[in-house]
């Protein structure tokens, strides 16, 4: 099959960069825009208690004021304020609420601080556009509206609150996008002319993965608006990483085997088959392991993943066909001139290092395998300290921006939880209405939970069947105590509820609390389903049972190496209370899925030795001979695409780059160099059974030498293999 697309590209390169660019030009003209949703809430399907609670909150109280943006005033000396300053305040409160700005529907002065140096304006929003774009717009207006309200007086005000997060989330993420595309597009360039010292294989990936990016975009705000999925800015930092970073991969694992193809003396058109022929196969299965293990995220129960493994599957997809022929159609146009100026490419290299490194897992396959393994190992202990933290907004921007620097004087100045209340809907279960005695008695066992600051009765419904009770805590949302402590509301809420009412608590710390609930339920789910995946597509390329079983451990055990280094690093190292709720999915299906396309191209190259005829320990040492410099090179570069996210400035990004090139290094460094070669040589021809894919197809051809030219000598046997 491989083969025949190499044949169909190479014949007509011309046809195939045309398909391409027409593509490109009608999918990027008729695309939807891609939305996107900063709601934490809206990630979480309805099942779940919080979202059920918001559900009651809509229906029972409509016209319920809860804010979407707060303005927080504070005199610029630092002082209390005066009565002059509260005039102030309440005409600014009025004024913002006659300019009857888009998405806002009430304006109206808050509670002052109890040192009396702050005061508050709160703004309630359209809620069925919560965490949309159009409400970062209002934040806009309203923060340049409120500091132009402010001008002349003592006055210091600052606007937060969820729709200037979402504003602030959103100018965040334009910079790091900015960063982390510039960033990428110099590590690949500066890489890859240090690799070839060749400008125009350099520039080339960077030209032709732009052009799959553009198609790749599109297709996914496609299926984003067809499948009704949810969008967040992040995703679209971490696809210019994905494509770029695997796209490179696959450009340099089939020009390398192209550059091995002229070497060995083919005609260049037929060099580019061959290359499409021999290696079609391992980028193949490593793009199908990679897209398998994205789509088990369909399987989550948080929208924000549910969208992102699509999106990603998509985008793998669109680069796999493009390095089958998209890149092979345009080198076979430019032929060996592709390498100008350089000369290296028409003699084989010693590979010293990597000759000696192959002789030493020949030599000592056990001693390699078990001190690779015991340093996966010894890292792997960290994980035993992971914790997660759920304040995404936080985690999506720096410390600086003006939404968190309001969280931040908030929390200093009003109860730590009084930023986001906790909401228990207590309904009759029977459509009567509840009798009133009862609520002093609930209140009070509200108001008794550890950690709960204050409890009071907040509102009742007009027909007197549904109550809404604040209940206040004593820590911000996010926090873990906060989440321990409305676990014990809700236990206190349902045990303590009446007869013939029914208890929903609701609220930022609920939400979060859930969100937690729903990441454990994908552990157990996302992970097993792409594990066994992946090693469907293992045993099918290898056509072995046992391979893929010790393959597939060794990429769980780079995964707890990963995760351990990151605990280490950000917890311990730099005191964070915790790494981002969905760091360990989103590592998990990049290590597992990404770091398995080294394990995949190595173990191939292994087997096409053993092929020729070799013992299995001399397979693994050629292995490492000639595929470790192309597993060296692609492991480097997606390592530092993938730390260009630290670039973005904020804690989900500077998390998740460092963990994913982290782990990408230790696939690529530890695990396809050592880990797998050496136990596969240990196991001998017992790792391909039963299918014996290792066992050569016909006696090795004798070695004759050949002369040339000043090249290297190369052997070839009469099907063009090396020798």
């Amino acid at each position: 099959m491989f083969r025949s697309i190499g044949n169909a590209v190479v014949r007509h390169p011309v046809w195939t960069i045309v398909a391409w660019l027409f593509a490109a030009v009608a999918i990027v003209a008729t695309a939807p825009s891609l939305p996107s949703n900063s709601d934490e809430s809206s990630f979480l399907p309805k099942s779940y208690e919080s979202i059920k609670a918001a559900e009651v909150q809509e229906k029972a109280f409509p016209s319920a004021f809860t804010p979407s943006a707060i303005a927080l005033y504070q005199r610029t000396d630092g002082g209390k304020l005066t009565a002059a300053d509260h005039k102030d305040v309440a005409r600014i409160t009025s004024e913002l609420g006659k300019k009857k700005i888009d998405q806002v529907q009430k304006v109206v002065p808050g509670q002052p601080s109890s040192d009396g140096k702050y005061a508050l304006t709160l703004v309630q929003m359209d809620s069925k556009n919560a965490g949309q774009p159009k409400q970062a717009d209002a934040a806009e207006v309203l923060r340049e509206d409120v500091k132009q309200l402010a001008k002349g007086t003592d006055l210091d005000v600052k606007l937060g609150g969820s729709a200037a997060q979402a504003l602030d989330q959103q100018d965040s993420s334009k910079r790091g996008e900015a960063l982390i595309g510039i960033g990428t597009f110099v590590i690949i360039l500066v890489t890859l002319l240090i690799i070839f010292r060749a400008p125009i294989l350099a520039f080339l990936p960077l030209i032709t993965i732009g052009l799959v990016s553009a198609i790749a975009n599109g297709l996914i705000a496609y299926a984003t608006k067809l499948f009704d999925l949810q969008a967040n800015s992040s995703i679209s930092s971490i696809l210019i990483v994905v494509l770029f970073g695997v796209g490179t991969d696959y450009f340099l694992f089939l020009m390398f085997r192209y550059r091995e193809r002229l070497r060995l003396g083919d005609e260049p058109k037929q060099a580019m088959i061959n290359a499409v022929d021999r290696v079609g196969e391992a980028i193949a299965s490593a793009a199908g392991a990679v897209i398998i293990a994205f789509l088990a995220l369909v399987l989550s129960t948080l929208g924000f993943l549910k969208q992102m493994g699509p999106a990603l599957a998509i985008a793998v997809t669109v680069t796999l066909i493009a390095g089958l022929t998209l890149i092979p159609a345009v080198v076979s146009l430019i032929g060996p001139k592709v390498f100008w100026p350089s000369k290296s490419w028409q003699r084989e290299p010693e590979n010293a290092r990597f000759a000696a490194l192959g002789r030493g897992v020949r030599n000592r396959p056990a001693l390699t395998a078990a001190l690779s393994g015991l340093v996966l190992v010894a890292l792997s202990l960290g994980t035993f300290g992971y914790n997660a933290t759920f304040d995404l907004a936080a985690g999506s921007m720096p410390k600086t921006k003006e939404s968190m620097v309001v969280q931040d004087e908030m929390q200093k100045a009003y109860s730590a939880g009084a930023a986001a209340p906790t909401d228990v809907y207590l309904s009759s279960t029977d459509g009567k209405p509840i009798d009133t005695t009862l609520f002093d008695a609930y209140v009070k066992k509200l108001g008794a939970v550890d950690g709960v600051a204050n409890a009071r009765l907040s509102q009742l419904n007009k027909d007197g069947t549904t109550i809404d009770f604040t209940v206040t805590l004593k820590y911000e949302a996010s926090t873990d105590k906060a989440i321990e402590a409305v676990g014990r509301v809700r236990d206190v809420a349902h045990s303590g509820a009446p007869d013939g009412t029914e208890a929903l608590v609701g609220g930022m710390s609920s939400i979060y609390k859930d969100i937690g609930t729903a990441v454990n339920h994908d552990y157990k789910t996302v992970f097993p389903v792409a594990a066994v995946l992946i090693m469907l597509i293992l045993g099918l390329l290898l056509r072995s049972v046992v391979a893929p079983w010790y393959l597939i451990a060794s990429v769980g055990l780079g995964f707890g190496a990963t995760l351990g280094a990151t605990v280490w690093i950000f917890q311990e190292g730099q005191g964070h209370s915790g790494l981002m709720f969905m760091l360990p999915v989103i590592m998990y299906l990049f290590v597992v899925a990404i770091g398995t396309d080294y394990n995949i191209l190595m173990i191939a190259r292994l087997r096409e030795e053993a092929r020729e005829g070799r013992e299995p320990r001399e397979a693994a040492s050629m292995a490492l001979r000639h595929a470790g410099p192309t597993v060296a090179a692609a492991g480097f570069i997606l390592a530092a695409t993938f730390a260009t996210m630290m670039l973005a400035g904020n804690v989900l990004l500077t998390e998740m780059g460092f963990a994913v090139s982290f782990g990408i290094a230790v696939a690529a460094f530890v695990m396809a160099m050592f880990f797998t070669p050496s136990l596969t040589a240990l196991m001998g021809h017992a790792a391909w059974w039963p299918g014996h894919a290792d066992r050569a197809k016909e006696p090795p051809a004798a070695p004759a030498p050949v002369s040339g030219g000043g090249r290297d000598t190369v052997v070839q046997d009469p099907a063009g293999r090396r020798n």
